[in-house]
């Protein structure tokens, strides 16, 4: 009606990515460009977060070797780094940075080098503290006459799909379960299929798990 020109494709999952263990890095920047230089040092350490707790930062630097001009730029950088993951660039989340040294100097430190430092010290701590992918988890539930219920149970196995519960509501069969968003699409279609158009379903974002090796190699392989 309005000829906007539209990108059409699959739907895309928000994978997200984390880290598993804790890892602590050493990270000096220096560039010499002639004139100015550029010069920061940060000594930061990692750990795993708490479901879907984010980012926690925290700054614990003795005799100021981070001078406090320079912190805010730190913090920038270190989620400039929480925004592409070393997996397959997707965003990281549920982690904590404590930023507990580093050094400055008097002429070539500014808070350019210091956020490029911290997000290069990021990206090199999350290296070591081996980084998985995480899939959005769905809860689904499905409305379906009791006659198709093995077939559509079967076909959320098949999706890497888990039946948590049975229950019965009206003459219909409802089962509960979880799977992975991206075993979702084309789901409506298949439902409709096995039920002759009798079935329906809902469903609900729930959390975010580790992802299995087979999707993280596809998934790299589409980021490479």
């Amino acid at each position: 009606e309005f000829r906007v020109n539209a990108g059409i494709g699959k739907p895309q999952v928000a994978y997200r990515e984390t880290i598993t263990k804790p890892s602590e890095v050493d990270y000096k920047f220096s560039k010499q460009t002639g004139g100015r230089g550029q010069f920061a040092r940060i000594k930061m350490r990692i750990a795993p977060g708490e479901a879907a707790s984010g980012l926690v930062f925290e700054t614990n630097i003795k005799g100021g070797n981070i001078p406090r001009e320079y912190l805010g730029a730190v913090e920038k950088g270190v989620n400039d780094a929480m925004t592409s993951g070393v997996v397959a660039g997707y965003a990281m989340v549920d982690l904590s940075v404590d930023v507990f040294d580093g050094a400055s100097h008097d002429v070539d430190s500014s808070e350019m080098a210091f956020r490029t430092c911290a997000s290069m010290a990021m990206r090199e701590a999350v290296r070591k503290a081996s980084p998985i992918l995480l899939e959005p988890i769905f809860e689904i539930e499905v409305v379906t006459p009791e006659e198709y219920m093995g077939d559509v149970i079967g076909d959320l196995s098949s999706r890497r799909g888990r039946v948590t519960n049975l229950d019965e509501r009206g003459g219909a069969r409802i089962i509960s379960g979880i799977v992975p968003l991206g075993e979702t699409f084309g789901y409506a279609t298949e439902l409709r299929s096995m039920t002759q158009g009798r079935a329906t379903y809902t469903l609900q974002f729930a959390h975010y798990a580790a992802a299995p090796q087979a999707v993280k190699d596809v998934m790299i392989k589409k980021a490479s």
